[in-house]
């Protein structure tokens, strides 16, 4: 059984340094091939300096991720397509006067360029208001400044939210009403 095991061993010794072999036979080939233009051309001899980025400070990071989330959540991308007026009209069927209308009512995909403009500014207030509590969990904040972060942070994500909610009440006349 011994014996065996040794055959099949040194058999497989055999088998592996014919692949290597072959292998390095195709390597060498490969390499010859790929040298092959660099026998008549010449590499340029270039001194190129890596380009330097600018240290960026987290803080304007932060203002432009909020500028961009401002213009994305407002609709601008919508409002560069669409080209909807600033603010819509309505005719007042008492008098006959048009009265100047900010919300486009009964449609969910449709808007004034004021509507999203101050939707997107709600959005923000209340992404802002959700950062400000979470700058709470510093240790080096004393107690008195904590509890004035807290309250405006509650205070801004809570107006937001409930701002949110009137627009769509007065978007959609008889929303959430239960």
């Amino acid at each position: 059984y011994q014996r065996r095991v040794r055959g099949l061993s040194s058999d497989l010794n055999l088998l592996h340094r014919r692949e290597d072999t072959h292998t390095t036979e195709r390597i060498h080939r490969m390499e010859q091939v790929l040298n092959a233009p660099f026998t008549v051309l010449r590499v340029p001899h270039l001194k190129l300096k890596i380009p330097r980025i600018p240290n960026i400070s987290a803080t304007l990071v932060l203002s432009l991720l909020i500028v961009s989330y401002f213009l994305v959540s407002s609709g601008i991308i919508y409002d560069l397509i669409i080209e909807p007026p600033s603010i819509g009209s309505t005719r007042d069927p008492a008098t006959g006067a048009y009265k100047p209308e900010v919300f486009m009512k009964y449609r969910i995909n449709g808007q004034y360029i004021i509507e999203g403009l101050s939707a997107g500014v709600l959005f923000c207030m209340g992404g802002l208001g959700v950062i400000i509590l979470d700058q709470i969990s510093g240790k080096f904040t004393q107690d008195r400044n904590r509890y004035l972060v807290i309250l405006c942070g509650a205070i801004f994500v809570g107006l937001s939210f409930n701002l949110c909610n009137l627009f769509l009440r007065i978007k959609f006349p008889g929303y959430q009403m239960v």
